[in-house]
């Protein structure tokens, strides 16, 4: 058994490995000398500096710092983007404080500002309907004026400020003018929500509307007789003297103490 192992060492010491012994032993000395030596010689030639942070700067700028330090800067995407202004540096590629050599590209993406958004077209929607509409594409509902209007029926919108299919920045405000019906008399319904009952009945007086059903509902958050909702809703047009229903807050009934 133990004449096995003294064959293999009589192998490896043979003089025939040795000039795999050699070659084996010089490519491992080039591999340490190239990683060592070579390798960190190509990457600082012509010298390193630290890539500054331009993000959040107009392009102008960041161009004019990347430009000083010998770096070249380049335009890459455009992206809408509403937290930077449109022109500014929103990232960067390689990004602020990596180590690069002189002359290395930086690519830069900028900010196209705020995406655009079209405009609906609001002639003959209802109030509630423009609103929702409006919401959609992320405009914002403004004021509302009424006008006497022989064309359309009462609450429906006659025009807009803003043109149908114009581009305009989200959040935006479209007024509207809204129809008052043919008659002189049609009035919108004011907000009541929130007010007492006593409150919403005499505003209702002094608008020319009378109060409709009055639905108690149990509500512990509100105060007792508080207007919940009401029908029509707020800014609904109606002529004189339509019948509002309301909503009221009502305590819950307590149990009776046990004697």
């Amino acid at each position: 058994m133990s004449t096995q192992p003294n064959i293999i060492l009589r192998i490896l010491r043979s003089r025939t490995l040795r000039p795999f012994y050699w070659v084996a032993g010089s490519g491992i000395v080039l591999l340490f000398i190239f990683d060592a030596f070579v390798m960190p010689y190509y990457v600082n030639k012509g010298g390193t500096l630290t890539v500054p942070n331009v993000v959040g700067m107009k392009e102008a700028q960041a161009r004019r710092i990347l430009d000083s330090l010998h770096l070249e800067p380049r335009r890459g995407d455009t992206r809408f983007d509403p937290a930077y202004p449109e022109g500014y540096v929103i990232l960067q590629n390689p990004a602020g404080e990596q180590v690069v050599k002189n002359g290395r590209r930086v690519y830069l993406t900028i900010s196209g500002g705020e995406q655009d958004v079209i405009v609906p077209a609001l002639r003959g929607r209802s109030i509630r309907d423009a609103k929702f509409a409006l919401d959609r594409a992320g405009l914002r509902q403004g004021a509302i004026q009424y006008e006497i209007s022989p064309d359309l029926p009462e609450g429906t919108i006659i025009s807009q400020d803003v043109s149908p299919g114009s581009k305009v920045k989200k959040g935006t405000y479209v007024s509207t003018v809204v129809s008052a019906g043919e008659s002189i008399d049609s009035i919108y319904v004011p907000s009541l929500i929130g007010k007492t009952l006593s409150e919403a009945q005499k505003l209702l007086k002094e608008k020319g509307l009378t109060t409709g059903n009055i639905t108690f509902q149990i509500n512990d958050e509100l105060l007792p007789n508080t207007i919940i909702d009401q029908l029509p809703r707020e800014n609904d047009v109606v002529t004189t003297q339509k019948e509002v229903d309301l909503f009221v807050s009502q305590v819950p009934e307590r149990a009776p103490k046990k004697k």
